[in-house]
């Protein structure tokens, strides 16, 4: 509550009662975010703040269409190879500088060739880009790639300033969104303000945005419920019901794209060297201790839909077969006893949330009844992502908030060179076929190589899929406007507080 009231004091500095309320948005996150330089980022609720900070090249509705952002336009040709955008000529970036094709080439050869990139694997078939003139941006593609759309409506097609490149933009970030960095206090807030040279600035409404990091369900909601918060995101299933009965707030949910997983590290370092990482079979058994219909009944109260796939069930490449009911600790035993083991020992790291510590210690004890002794090891989020990225794992948290194509909810998570690939599994068979669905364009042929790799999957068990994430914010009744949408982000066009 003292990191909440710190942020609040700092946001008001200038103005106060109503003023205040009409000129600042507050928003409670349930983590903090890692870097603010899309390149690099890694985390869903970076994601988040991005959505206000960095404009993409194309975005989405909330039925999932692209929508120009800051291309107006777009064309792909005969032969699927060559991508063009028309670029706006009214947008600059938040250093005044015009966020021009030179610009956008700038960014996409940065995210390609940075060495710590994140969008590596997102962008690996652009073989290069062309900015012919200063509206048009040409990329060329070494085969068709019917996600590369898909992945351009996020991080990969956001840009920042490259007059910041070599400035810190992590830490500094200079975007090109309605609002601006203004300053950052890890673990406490982040800080924006209106850009008033924004191309459509006359469609946001908030002087300056609040960020402020909550990991506790109850704290988030009970600042939600006092009036220190405008909005949250990710409200607990067993906090739902309170957010509905309360007269001064709106429950908003929406079914997601993403996921909740856990990542085997199987050659990522030292700590790879673990029962689970050496033999498939203490993987399967590990995959058939755990129930997922009680993760949903216990945790979610019926919002965690059961998963055993990357992929959501509006998605086309979602296979029902492969779903298994229930768990079943005795074949999980049989299985450890075929491999070797009597028990097996090792550990978890995930995000100190209230929700994912509830969920593994479920895990944790589902576990003991088949054969295995598992040790909890809760770090804050940003730790738990620099722990995966650097193989400091043994089993981890992996959860993903989904993108509209289907690569994007397994290509980097399960190709050879994938940059999320924290436990480095790699099949031969499986990336090609993952490669090869990401440059079929006809659906139907994508889903048949798509439930391939799920059969690999099945057999290697490289990732445990525990269940599907549904989006759930609470906000002030008074907020209109707001819309959510499946990938999870806030937008605030046309957001604003209704004055009483």
């Amino acid at each position: 509550m003292r990191k909440l009231c710190l942020a609040m004091a700092m946001a008001g500095m200038l103005a106060s009662g109503l003023a205040h309320a009409q000129s600042t948005l507050r928003v409670g996150l349930q983590d903090d975010p890692d870097v603010l330089d899309p390149t690099r980022a890694r985390t869903f609720v970076g994601r988040i703040v991005f959505a206000s900070l960095c404009d993409k090249l194309v975005d989405i509705t909330p039925d999932l269409k692209f929508v120009p952002q800051l291309a107006q336009s777009w064309s792909t040709s005969p032969d699927n190879k060559t991508l063009t955008f028309k670029l706006r000529p009214d947008a600059v970036f938040h250093d005044g500088t015009p966020i021009d094709a030179a610009a956008v080439k700038a960014n996409l050869d940065r995210a390609r060739t940075l060495p710590d990139s994140n969008r590596k694997s997102e962008l690996a078939t652009v073989a290069s880009v062309d900015a012919p003139d200063a509206s048009t941006v040409v990329l060329h593609l070494s085969e068709p790639d019917a996600s590369l759309l898909s992945q351009l409506s996020d991080r990969a097609g956001m840009m920042i300033s490259p007059a910041s490149f070599d400035k810190d933009p992590g830490g500094k970030p200079v975007c090109s969104g309605p609002y601006q960095f203004k300053e950052r206090v890890q673990n406490d807030r982040i800080v924006l303000e209106k850009f008033p040279k924004y191309w459509d600035a006359a469609n946001y409404h908030f002087d300056r945005v609040v960020f402020t990091p909550i990991p506790d369900n109850t704290v988030r909601l009970n600042n939600l419920r006092a009036g220190d918060l405008d909005i949250i995101e990710r409200v607990a299933p067993s906090d739902a019901k309170a957010v509905k009965d309360d007269a001064n707030l709106r429950l908003a949910p929406v079914t997601g794209l993403g996921f909740q997983s856990i990542s085997v590290n199987l050659g990522n370092g030292a700590r790879a060297n673990n029962p689970l990482a050496k033999d498939k079979r203490v993987r399967q058994a590990f995959d058939l201790a755990i129930d997922r219909d009680v993760l949903n009944q216990v945790i979610g109260e019926g919002q965690y839909q059961p998963a055993y796939q990357p992929f959501p069930p509006a998605s086309f490449a979602y296979n029902k077969s492969f779903e298994h009911a229930g768990r079943d600790p005795k074949k999980a035993q049989a299985l450890l006893k075929e491999a070797g083991f009597d028990r097996v020992k090792f550990e978890i790291t995930f995000g100190n949330n209230t929700t994912m510590q509830q969920v593994f210690e479920l895990v944790q004890a589902m576990g003991a009844e088949a054969g295995f002794d598992i040790t909890l090891r809760p770090v804050e989020f940003a730790s738990l992502q620099s722990s995966l990225a650097r193989g400091d794992f043994e089993v981890g948290q992996s959860g993903w908030s989904g993108r509209v194509d289907p690569s994007g909810n397994i290509h980097q998570y399960l190709s050879c060179k994938g940059n999320l690939n924290d436990g480095k599994f790699c099949d031969p068979q499986a990336d090609k076929l993952l490669n090869d669905a990401r440059a079929e364009p006809d659906p139907a042929k994508r889903r048949a190589m798509y439930d391939q790799v799920l059969t690999v999957m099945q057999e290697q068990r490289p990732i445990i899929y525990l269940f599907y994430l549904p989006w759930t914010f609470g906000t002030q009744k008074k907020l209109e406007g707001f819309v959510p949408y499946p990938d999870g982000l806030i937008r605030l066009k046309g957001v604003s507080l209704a004055r009483k």
